[in-house]
């Protein structure tokens, strides 16, 4: 994994298209960033200096996207808040793109961590909310879309009509670049200290992870840091989140619902990858880039990694943080991003490393840089290969590897007796920061086995509930009522079944996935009933059903 040096990343910067010109291969990505809005404009409505930093809560109009007679707000508004130290350490600052609904009243001054981050580091700290702006109503047709729901709407638009510009990752990534301009606005301004800031390290998670690596196309950017996104290359990660699970898991649900999972094959998937994806912008995005994923993710697959991580340029960093799903609760990834940003406003290298995969299935670590500490993480379960915080639980755990010589370390797990066990090396450095960075390589998962590699996964969906009942006789007492739980689901193609303990459910939804899902999942709770697992099928069919 070779690592560049700061050097060589300024001169990748100094050869990236200056602003305001598009590059020979521009995209329509591309066309919807560069194209003149006048919609754009910001506005301070309120500032106070607390422990040394000046905080300030902006109004900003990002841009217009699409029309009145398509969206019912086609004017993106956004809180942006800031906090400026008085003197500034750096003319970098840090770009945290948040979420967040619309029609609320302004905060009241940035969050904690942003003033925490300012004052630790010494400089500008802003956080952009709303993005995507939600909800949105598109065509008149009452649905409030939010998060995935609206993404996985614009995705299906796309799918229909070939319009490049419907995808709402357009309208986030260019709502980050109008951030990135307005804090330089305020910086320069006498309320931001007439200061200069104009180069920006980027970081958000999940869809905002998204829009964080394509905020990277913009000259500015000099460092980011996506976080729970570890979808880059999306058309193979997804198909092996099927492959493995036999299922979509549910975090995926809404689009599952917009049928996008239902056309897999089709050509205008292709060319939406082709303009969203990070995967396709590689050669472009050769900034320093630390990688944040959790590795009890509900969305996506541990050992995702494997579809991007080699063919990524410059200089590259992944964290799986065990234990942790897409929200990282409870765990240290903070930390860790603190710590990666302060090298890149201090100027100091960051640790050099690489690691490789050895034929018996051993990690082998080489360090070029000596790690404080260096740990093994494994996870088993003996059921399925399936290591989502939800579903297994906070099951990994760690040993501390010793040094082989010459920085080498080896991570090796026995072959499970049963199921699939995942594992990584982790290594923990002082970079100077008040917080260590740790550092990961990929996930492995062993047996390579992918159980369900030959299932079909673009059938129509159908829904699966499986859970436990009390007893043996309570199971086949519930599965007895399938007439009566099929009429109060008003479903169709309703089944159940049972084995042991073990209740399935298997359906055909009508219109929506969610109410027959929490009607049902009550009326087992009422029944004692636990253990809860919903599974996005494609085709009718329980997947994982015992006979």
């Amino acid at each position: 994994m070779p690592q560049l040096s700061l050097c060589l990343a300024a001169l990748c910067l100094l050869a990236a298209p200056a602003r305001g010109q598009v590059p020979a291969d521009q995209t329509p990505l591309d066309q919807y960033l560069q194209k003149a809005d006048d919609s754009y404009s910001w506005k301070i409505i309120s500032e106070k200096t607390v422990g040394g930093v000046h905080l300030i809560v902006v109004d900003m109009i990002s841009q217009t996207w699409r029309t009145a007679e398509e969206v019912d707000r086609p004017q993106w508004q956004h809180w942006l808040t800031l906090a400026i130290p008085e003197k500034v350490r750096s003319e970098t600052g840090l770009l945290f793109i948040g979420g967040g609904a619309n029609g609320r009243q302004p905060p009241a001054a940035p969050n904690e961590r942003i003033m925490q981050i300012s004052q630790a580091t010494g400089t500008l700290v802003a956080e952009l909310s709303m993005v995507p702006n939600q909800p949105l109503v598109f065509h008149q047709d009452g649905q409030r879309r939010t998060e995935d729901d609206l993404v996985g709407y614009t995705w299906d638009q796309y799918l229909r009509t070939g319009d490049p510009t419907w995808p709402a990752r357009n309208p986030m990534v260019k709502s980050a670049l109008r951030a990135m301009d307005t804090m330089t606005a305020v910086a320069a301004a006498p309320a931001g200290g007439e200061q200069t800031v104009n180069k920006f390290v980027v970081a958000g998670g999940s869809k905002r992870g998204w829009t964080t690596w394509l905020t990277g196309l913009d000259p500015r950017v000099v460092a980011i840091v996506p976080i729970v996104i570890d979808v880059v290359n999306a058309e193979p990660s997804m198909k092996h989140h099927f492959a493995a699970y036999g299922f979509w898991a549910p975090a995926v649900g809404d689009y599952v619902a917009h049928k996008i999972m239902e056309r897999l094959d089709h050509p205008r998937l292709t060319d939406l990858y082709r303009l969203v994806d990070p995967y396709y912008y590689r050669h472009r995005l050769t900034m320093p880039k630390y990688i944040l994923n959790a590795a009890g993710d509900q969305f996506f697959l541990p050992d995702s990694s494997q579809f991007y991580f080699d063919e990524l340029q410059g200089e590259k960093y992944l964290r799986y943080v065990p234990n942790a799903d897409h929200g990282l609760g409870g765990s240290d990834a903070q930390e860790s991003l603190i710590a990666f940003y302060s090298t890149i406003v201090s100027g100091r290298p960051r640790p050099r490393f690489s690691w490789s995969e050895q034929a018996d299935g051993a990690i082998r670590v080489v360090a070029e840089d000596a790690p404080g500490e260096v740990r093994l993480w494994q996870a088993n379960n003996p059921e399925a290969r399936d290591f989502r915080l939800e579903t297994l639980g906070p099951k990994y755990t760690s040993s501390v590897l010793e040094s082989e010589g010459d920085g080498v370390y080896i991570g090796r797990v026995a072959q499970p007796e049963q199921g699939w066990t995942a594992y990584f090396v982790e290594l923990t450095y002082d970079v100077g920061a008040p917080v260590p960075l740790k550092l990961t390589t990929s996930v492995r998962v062993i047996p390579d086995v992918l159980p369900y590699q030959e299932k079909r996964p673009d059938l129509p969906t159908t829904i699966s509930i499986v859970c436990e009942a009390e007893s043996e006789e309570a199971a086949k007492k519930i599965v007895g009522s399938q007439a009566e739980i099929a009429q109060r689901l008003d479903v169709a193609n309703f089944t159940a079944s049972c084995f042991g303990k073990r209740c399935y459910f298997n359906w055909k939804p009508q219109d929506e996935l969610e109410r027959p899902v929490v009607m049902l999942t009550e009326y087992l709770k009422q029944q004692k009933c636990k253990s809860f697992q919903c599974q996005l099928e494609s085709g009718a069919g329980t997947t994982g059903a015992k006979p």
